[in-house]
């Protein structure tokens, strides 16, 4: 469903949107009035929606750009048990991430504007901290199960800590260079950061 939404009819029914509308008339606001200048309001009016019905879809401004961040969050968790479980577990862990960032070219907004906008705005950053123990802890609980440990104990937690810093530090090598535009580059650094994952959990 695009912009163009199906408005209120006689009966009633309330309007509705989608999550793709959504994001992508945020992300064409942001572009044009920068992140801290743009409203919910303007993004509902952009949308051809009321404020309330925005809030359906998310809860603030600060969640538009993770998407739809729980769904994206099962799907780290089905990439990690999906590992056989006579595969090393920094290994499993190492596949699961590389995949976890593989995106269709076509994706709108682009997932590199995306992940722009969530690693470089201020007004962003302590709410990208949740997010970040939200994943960080899909891999803790992974890394537990296959050790016998607890989520909480020093090595998941470790491994949750390192596999993030390590993706992070991909991302910026990745928008770090704006010629460099196809998944393919980023999958690459992913795969070539998280091979120092093995340091940690090999033993």
């Amino acid at each position: 469903m695009t912009s163009q939404q199906v408005r209120a009819s006689a009966r009633g029914r309330p309007e509705v949107t989608s999550h793709g509308a959504i994001e992508q008339a945020a992300f064409a606001l942001f572009a044009e009035r920068g992140f801290a200048g743009t409203t919910l309001n303007a993004i509902a009016e952009r949308v051809g929606v009321g404020r309330r019905t925005l809030f359906r879809y998310y809860q603030s401004k600060n969640d538009i750009p993770w998407g739809q961040f729980d769904r994206t969050l099962d799907h780290f968790r089905a990439l990690l048990d999906q590992q056989p479980d006579d595969v090393p577990v920094h290994a499993g862990v190492h596949r699961a991430v590389v995949e976890f960032n593989r995106f269709p070219s076509g994706a709108r907004p682009s997932h590199r504007e995306r992940m722009r906008l969530i690693l470089t705005t201020p007004e962003l950053q302590a709410h990208s901290v949740l997010r970040y123990a939200e994943w960080r802890r899909v891999i803790a609980e992974h890394v537990a199960r296959r050790t016998g440990a607890q989520p909480d104990d020093l090595m998941p937690q470790v491994a949750g800590h390192v596999s993030l810093a390590l993706s992070l530090a991909a991302y910026e090598a990745w928008l770090a260079h704006p010629e460099e535009t196809h998944a393919d580059g980023l999958l690459d650094l992913i795969d070539r950061a998280m091979t120092g994952l093995r340091t940690y959990l090999e033993a």
